[in-house]
């Protein structure tokens, strides 16, 4: 390459503009790749503590001494804390001797409650990937628009009009557009990669939600009735004697 189209060269001799456009779009580029790094961690990270605790959830250990067990945990995520919320409910609710309907109603609320908490949690950053990957493009157009008409205003300015006077305008602003691409592709492909490992691990999570709330349906099926509730279908049974002996 001829030393008078050095990019590097072609970027410090950029226009005022030019440059600060190509600034933003290098620090939105760093950006996205600690997003990229630290949502890759995070969603590994959640899909394992998903795994073990689905794991010790499926072992037949009693759901109470699985509540007590990770009660004193401060950093529940996951499934851990969605399991907890959920079953924090059910223990309130049955304390106070709520029906059986109203117990599981409150128990999927909680549970849909914990369970958007989590996605949140897990999904922060996509917004950012999506505007880096939407706006990147535009924001190094505009750069490159800015950079070729400041060539052609110059161009205008000489006696001759030769293709060397304007090369080095024009290469200088075709580099904003480079960087924009350089920003956006990486950020789009992250955003739908992820976008996809954690809705798999919503699913997953709502599935979750699902079989805990059928298996605290049937523990509430299971119970003996309440002692008013034994006094009442006595009295019925009494009542009914009465008027066949009559």
């Amino acid at each position: 390459m001829p030393e008078s189209l050095n990019i590097i060269d072609l970027i410090t001799q950029a226009s005022l503009l030019v440059q600060i456009v190509m600034v933003l779009l290098l620090l939105a580029s760093l950006l996205s790749w600690v997003i990229i790094f630290r949502m890759s961690a995070r969603l590994g990270t959640a899909r394992n503590f998903d795994q073990q605790f689905e794991a010790w959830f499926w072992s037949g250990e009693d759901l109470a001494k699985l509540y007590q067990g990770i009660q004193g945990s401060p950093e529940r995520q996951g499934l851990e804390q969605i399991f907890y919320v959920g079953f924090s409910e059910y223990l309130r609710m049955h304390k106070k001797r709520q029906p059986k309907d109203d117990i599981i109603d409150g128990v999927e609320r909680k549970l849909r409650v914990g369970l958007g908490r989590q996605q949140l949690l897990l999904e922060s950053g996509l917004t950012t990937l999506a505007s880096i990957g939407s706006v990147a493009p535009y924001v190094g157009l505009f750069g490159t628009v800015w950079g070729i008409m400041n060539a052609f205003l110059g161009l205008s300015q000489n006696e001759q009009a030769t293709l060397a006077a304007v090369a080095p305008g024009i290469a200088e602003a075709l580099i904003a557009t480079a960087m924009g691409l350089f920003a956006a592709i990486p950020a789009v492909l992250a955003y739908n990669h992820f976008t996809a490992k954690s809705s798999r691990l919503y699913d997953s999570r709502a599935l979750f939600c699902d079989e805990m709330t059928g298996m605290l349906q049937r523990e509430t099926s299971n119970e003996s009735p309440q002692p008013s509730t034994q006094v009442s279908q006595a009295n019925q049974a009494n009542q009914s004697t009465q008027v066949a002996g009559l």
